[in-house]
């Protein structure tokens, strides 16, 4: 099981990850499209990211907003797989 991220760390990788906040023991961020479709498209590329690594995200559609929120329910909260999908998150909403 991974280990769970201290409040520094977390807060150093939050530095790195533009627009991306905790939210008690979760990460998360909402995306804006201007089509619903892109927003769709870029979910398509959430999930293959996300179960390339075995360790999947909270999504939620609004329209064209798509909010991601990341936890590691095993760890009860923030883990370095989170930091990392969001990463790989960031590198899917550019294309």
């Amino acid at each position: 099981m991974p280990a769970k991220l201290s409040d520094l760390d977390i807060q150093r990788a939050l530095g790195q990850l533009a627009g991306w906040a905790r939210r008690g023991d979760a990460l998360t961020k909402t995306f804006a499209f201007s089509r619903f479709a892109d927003g769709i498209a870029f979910v398509g590329r959430v999930a293959q990211a996300a179960d390339a690594m075995d360790h999947h995200p909270d999504l939620d559609i609004r329209y064209t907003k798509v909010t991601c929120t990341l936890s590691t329910h095993s760890a009860g909260g923030i883990t370095a797989l989170d930091l990392d999908l969001a990463g790989r998150i960031e590198r899917a909403a550019n294309g």
